[in-house]
């Protein structure tokens, strides 16, 4: 699979986000050791602790399928600086995913790729426990 492609597949499932309050629409595409593509879109509540982040739906969504091992994700967003995952998804992205290379798109085409382990260093994980 193409960057080119994932970065596609996260633009498109950005037009699905439910963002009626904040208005920010953000699409992930999460790429599994076989190749499939699993997205997701940010899906807000009036409650705002129960929204979730569109790496979290792909996530949740590609686990509720079997997925498993993940090569790397995707994330769509309409900002000039690229929009990197916030803590919460960082660390599900770090359980689900380890270090994955994450993949930032805009819709102007701009792109940037950053391991999780530089966005997300000493993250918290089993070994902890």
């Amino acid at each position: 699979m193409e960057v080119l492609e994932l970065t596609q597949q996260a633009l498109a499932a950005r037009a699905h986000a439910h963002a009626p309050y904040s208005h920010f629409l953000v699409g992930a595409a999460l790429e599994d050791s076989t190749g499939r593509i699993h997205t997701g879109c940010n899906i807000e509540n009036a409650t705002y602790g129960l929204t979730l982040c569109a790496e979290r739906v792909a996530v949740f969504k590609a686990v509720s399928e079997g997925a498993k091992h993940f090569k790397r994700i995707a994330i769509a967003a309409d900002t000039d600086s690229l929009t990197p995952p916030c803590g919460a998804c960082r660390q599900i992205l770090w359980e689900f995913c380890g270090d994955i290379p994450i993949i930032l798109v805009n819709t102007h085409g701009k792109t940037e790729t950053l391991q999780l382990k530089d966005l997300f260093p000493r993250a918290f994980d089993a070994s902890f426990l």
